[in-house]
């Protein structure tokens, strides 16, 4: 069996051999086809992440430890206790957690009123910890006037500027928050506003406010609660993961769950997939050009050689053993095409672009899309899943390709070869 075997793939590699331009030709199709594909899935793996992390660096995280019935309304009766929150970062600083986790930043969210001496709007209010917001929020890095938050700050305000505009506030301006305290009783707070920012995203301009979480806690009077404690990850990848270590820690005593940012921020997790299902359309059409090639290669080859496969038959191949020459031939194409594309593909990516693409030229303001800001520089990423897949797929297709011209090899008579000058 392995002799017989053995003598097919000598046969295959010969007969590719002999054609070596149409082999060559077909190949460097194959190989650019499957470079691109790579190039193409490294991009828009590393602009996910990116996307992700900046949806996710404006509240929420990776990963959201919060009460079981917070997020459908969002209220302070829903609130984290303390006990749940210590318990969240206790977990984090596991050696098997510690790793993954960039930070892990408290913050309590409260739906309030804004008033100044030209008007009142609302607007939502998160308590953040001053010396971790940096490493957390974005909105830090986007500062338009004055300046963000400090640890000693304990009346003072960072406002988006849109709602500086719409109270015609500046800096050192006071404003009033009124909203519901852990009391049910309505509670108000002053602050000052320390600086403003600009994120790109109207609805955080217009309506957010970052005050110390010290002075959140205390003005509606929930002591060390707090609404959820959000994780920033080193990769969104690890979200799962994180979520069931995290679950196991917390109990199912019903007073703390931990949720991946798909189910947090299910606006960006749908637009994140439907961007996918874009690049599938596109890879589906690569690859379907690629199999054409061989179907094309292999079945010109298989009529070309119709009387050499009549002399074999007529030596004593079988019909089986035509059909797995026939494959061997498409397969050692599309194996050997399919590695060096891959190479060729991450050495352009990673070699050329591992700084990434910078599409800003073409975008005069901010790219926003399902609350977040887009990156416009795209940097590639290494998943070392989707580049097997790609060998993978690419392996499947130079198989299927290839079964139609084994079939036609199979139909080959030995008396109607032997007539066969071609």
């Amino acid at each position: 069996m392995m002799t017989r075997l053995g003598l097919l793939v000598r046969l295959a590699l010969r007969n590719l051999r002999r054609q070596a331009r149409r082999s060559v030709l077909t190949a460097s199709a194959m190989v650019l086809g499957l470079a691109l594909l790579v190039f193409t899935r490294s991009i828009g793996d590393g602009a996910h992440e990116t996307w992700i992390k900046a949806g996710v660096r404006l509240a929420s995280g990776h990963v959201t430890v919060v009460a079981p019935d917070y997020l459908p309304r969002r209220t302070i009766e829903d609130r984290l206790r303390a006990a749940g929150a210590r318990a969240a970062l206790d977990a984090l600083a596991r050696s098997d957690l510690a790793p993954l986790v960039e930070i892990a930043a408290p913050r309590l969210e409260l739906r309030a009123l804004a008033s100044s001496p030209r008007g009142a709007v609302p607007v939502v209010v998160y308590g953040v910890d001053p010396t971790l917001e940096p490493a957390f929020s974005q909105l830090t890095t986007r500062l338009v006037e004055g300046r963000a938050l400090l640890a000693s700050d304990r009346l003072h305000a960072y406002v988006g500027v849109g709602l500086a505009q719409r109270l015609h506030l500046r800096l050192g301006d006071r404003v009033v928050l009124t909203a519901q305290g852990a009391d049910s009783t309505i509670a108000d707070q002053l602050v000052r506003v320390a600086g403003t920012f600009r994120s790109g995203l109207p609805e955080v301009d217009d309506g957010v406010i970052h005050i110390p979480i010290a002075t959140a806690q205390a003005w509606v009077g929930v002591g060390d609660d707090v609404s959820a404690v959000a994780i920033l990850l080193h990769s969104s990848r690890d979200a799962d993961r994180v979520v069931r270590s995290l679950t196991a820690a917390l109990g199912t005593d019903g007073t703390a769950v931990a949720l991946p940012w798909p189910t947090t921020t299910p606006e960006l997790d749908s637009a994140v997939k439907l961007d996918d299902y874009g690049n599938y359309v596109f890879h589906f059409v690569l690859l379907l050009i690629v199999a054409l090639a061989i179907v094309n290669t292999i079945l010109m080859a298989v009529l070309a050689r119709t009387r050499e496969l009549g002399i074999l038959r007529a030596l004593g191949l079988r019909r089986r053993d035509t059909a797995t020459l026939v494959l061997f031939e498409g397969t050692l194409l599309t194996t050997v095409a399919g590695l060096l594309g891959a190479a060729l593909g991450l050495a352009v990516t990673f070699g050329i672009f591992r700084d990434g693409l910078d599409f800003s030229a073409f975008y005069s303001g901010e790219m926003t899309a399902a609350g977040a800001i887009i990156d416009l520089i795209m940097i590639p990423e290494f998943r070392l899943d989707h580049m097997l897949q790609n060998v993978v797929w690419i392996f499947i297709i130079g198989v299927v390709a290839s079964l139609y011209p084994a079939w036609r090899a199979t139909r080959i008579e030995i008396a109607e070869a032997m007539k066969f000058e071609g």
